[in-house]
């Protein structure tokens, strides 16, 4: 038995209507025999049509996938991934703005931020920013005792005993009786646990105090808190005046 429609078109075997009057025409004919308009107008018809449907198919899907392509790159899509690449960790430390700044100033900027990191404990912190500071302290046009000070205490951070002992010697070979320079030999003693050295480094500081103090030099403003400290552990410790 033969199918309903055409295995080669797909036309209906069981004949149309006309396209022109409406009338059945049959399977065979070329032309209705009532109005002589073409059999296959409205197959014909139909199949010029097809391609249109396709291309709008088409054309859909590749709108469907432009529009998912301008999404994933719209601004909006980037913006987390953006900002996340610009912030820094958190708990990273941001370096200071010292680009501005002079010599002397970078380098006291840098301290100051090493010195208050070690005393929060900040061990990253003083790892990281101590070379740099030293590196500012390098670069200084002019070294007073103040900058040698700092750059000594720097150095005993980093382990670098021999060096910060060095500075303190020059400094007290410039400024004879200068209190930074015990203070320096002090904290060196103490790294190195020797305690013969601290009590030198404490005598020296408690012979030389007053008179200094009385010089007023703009140092020791500047560092009264450390100065009053060495101080009370110098009179504290054994054969200090405070003892």
């Amino acid at each position: 038995m033969e199918g309903k429609f055409c295995s080669n078109c797909g036309a209906s075997r069981e004949g149309a209507s006309c396209s022109g009057c409406g009338k059945p025409i049959p399977p065979t004919a070329r032309f209705c025999s009532s109005c002589g308009a073409p059999a296959r107008a409205g197959l014909a018809a139909a199949r010029d049509r097809t391609p249109w449907v396709i291309a709008a198919v088409a054309l859909a899907g590749l709108l469907a996938v432009l529009l998912v392509m301008v999404v994933r790159q719209s601004p909006a899509s980037r913006a987390p991934t953006e900002v996340a690449a610009v912030q820094p960790p958190q708990g990273a430390a941001t370096p200071p703005d010292i680009s501005n700044l002079s010599p002397r100033e970078r380098f006291n900027r840098l301290y100051n931020r090493v010195m208050q990191a070690a005393q929060a404990g900040d061990e990253g912190t003083v790892t990281r920013f101590t070379p740099m500071a030293l590196m500012a302290y390098a670069q200084l046009d002019t070294v007073d005792a103040d900058a040698r000070y700092h750059a000594a205490l720097l150095k005993v951070h980093t382990g670098e005993a021999d060096a910060s002992r060095a500075l303190a010697d020059t400094i007290l070979a410039e400024a004879p009786g200068h209190l930074f320079g015990y203070v320096i030999r002090g904290t060196v003693a103490r790294f190195r646990k020797d305690d013969k050295e601290l009590r030198q480094a404490y005598a020296g500081f408690l012979k030389r105090y007053e008179a200094e103090m009385k010089l007023d030099r703009p140092e020791y403003g500047e560092h009264r808190t450390s100065l009053d400290e060495f101080r009370k552990a110098a009179l504290a410790a054994p054969g200090g005046s405070g003892s």
